[in-house]
């Protein structure tokens, strides 16, 4: 299932099916065999949340150059083709020459195994034969210099790694539907210094397709003047408190201007297609500013519920890693490296600041801080409590001529001891060793920001790097 969120997109999926056009005069049957199974494939592996833009069965180059038409005018995310049998590459390169997404070829054999005996060529061509021309396609897209995939697999008795495969990577194409449709919302600037956040919108547009949306902390700090429904302020303040345990205990009633803002956030985040936010505020906290300063951190922790990746101190990269892991597993949190527990062999990872509730196994909670570490003032403070098992870090960086890289690791989350000072902490074992995986993820080179989600998933993040045509460093799994 693809997160739901503030901001509502569906990718767009092209999907055609191929067969060589000299069979079908001399073997009139494949017609209907092979429009059922284009419709079987369709209805079956295609999942609801994407767009499905059809270019239909193709059978020659004229009819390939008219779904390579329909896929540009749908500026596709991904490329979809089920191999219905054996077809020569023209069927299919006119169809994807001119655009600069992954295509996924899709190799199922309608039959298990073949009845040897009474199996004439008309069956063969039609219910056993499509793996002889995926070497042939790739080669050519290779020569053709496009990002590719296979799939294989079979129609008999499901197969439920093919549709899980295709549901992956239509996960994939949410992200780039996502950075393309959305904005970034940078509000202020990156916190002064960290000059590992510091990006080119202008580059982060051209090669990643998000387009940057300057805003400054004088809009944010009146946004809420003009929210005047009571009745939308007192359903968020119920919200925030049945998403968070606050220290003390807490009402409708004191939770009021928090729920005024957060309802605000969200017309704005509506308003501006924000489906990602970076933030950070160093100012002399006072009156308004010091209002909204206080409780930005339970504030954008609500929006990150609902899809909108807000990371701290003005970091654009990691909103991204955000957006990724929140889209393709339904939570993105966060972290950095905190410490090291030597005698136990693991990283404490983690952070302060807005975090995704989703990833908590119990209920978060708040609690009134005096000082924000490192920043101006105090307020609100935040703790989750990840799941414990699997969990992926997604970190994304750039070199020196701008290109976008992502790291990735996968590790265990253990049960034991934490910080109770109000951070999000996670306990995290890694198959290499604490002291190798701090050495192996710093070399890398990412930032010191990375997300966090539980559960396994490196294997969607290369294909969402597949799609956005981005080297993976993985540093353990």
């Amino acid at each position: 299932m693809l997160v739901k969120s503030l901001v509502e997109t569906k990718a767009k999926v092209g999907v055609f099916a191929i067969a060589l056009g000299a069979y079908l005069p001399q073997f009139p049957t494949l017609v209907p065999e092979f429009e059922a199974q284009y419709e079987d494939f369709k209805k079956t592996n295609i999942p609801d949340s994407v767009e499905l833009v059809d270019g239909g069965i193709v059978t020659t180059k004229e009819l390939a150059m008219a779904a390579g038409d329909k896929f540009r005018a749908a500026d596709v995310d991904l490329v979809i083709l089920q191999l219905l049998t054996y077809a020569t590459s023209y069927n299919m390169l006119p169809a994807v020459r001119d655009l600069n997404v992954p295509v996924v070829l899709v190799n199922v054999q309608k039959k298990l195994a073949p009845d040897y005996a009474n199996t004439d060529t008309a069956t063969w061509l039609g219910e056993l034969y499509a793996c002889g021309a995926v070497g042939e396609m790739v080669a050519d897209l290779e020569r053709a210099g496009k990002r590719h995939a296979v799939i294989t697999g079979v129609v008999e008795g499901g197969d439920p790694e093919v549709k899980a495969e295709i549901e992956d990577w239509c996960k994939a194409a949410q992200v780039r539907r996502r950075f393309r449709q959305t904005n970034i919302a940078q509000i202020g600037r990156p916190y002064p210094g960290m000059m590992d956040l510091y990006i080119d919108e202008t580059n982060l547009y051209h090669r990643m397709g998000l387009y940057t949306k300057q805003f400054d902390w004088e809009v944010m700090w009146d946004i809420a003047d003009d929210i005047t429904d009571e009745e939308a302020i007192r359903e968020k303040a119920q919200d925030i408190l049945d998403t968070f345990d606050i220290e003390g205990g807490a009402t409708v009633e004191t939770v009021w201007d928090m729920a005024k803002y957060v309802v605000a956030f969200e017309q704005w985040v509506k308003d501006e297609q924000i489906a990602f936010v970076a933030s950070h505020y160093d100012g002399k906290a006072q009156g308004k500013a010091g209002t909204l300063d206080s409780m930005l951190i339970p504030a954008f922790s609500m929006l990150i519920k609902q899809g909108v990746a807000c990371a701290v101190e003005g970091d654009i990269k990691v909103s991204m890693a955000m957006n990724i892991l929140k889209t393709i597993s339904g939570m993105g949190q966060l972290s950095e490296m905190y410490s090291i527990d030597f005698n136990e062999d693991i990283c404490i990872i983690g952070h302060s600041g807005s975090g995704d509730a989703d990833i908590s196994a119990k209920k978060p909670t708040m609690k009134i801080v005096d000082v924000f570490h490192g920043k101006t003032g105090g307020g609100y403070l935040t703790q989750f409590y990840p799941h414990l098992g699997p969990v992926t870090y997604l970190g994304i960086t750039q070199d020196k001529d701008g290109n976008f890289k992502f790291v990735v690791a996968e590790g265990v989350n253990e049960e034991g001891p934490i910080f109770t000072y109000g951070d999000t902490n996670m306990r995290t074992r890694f198959t290499c060793g604490a002291r190798e995986f701090c050495n192996k993820w710093s070399e890398a080179g990412p930032t010191h920001h990375m997300a966090a989600a539980s559960g396994r998933h490196i294997d969607t993040i290369l294909k969402v790097a597949k799609i956005f045509d981005v080297p993976v460093d993985i540093i353990t799994r």
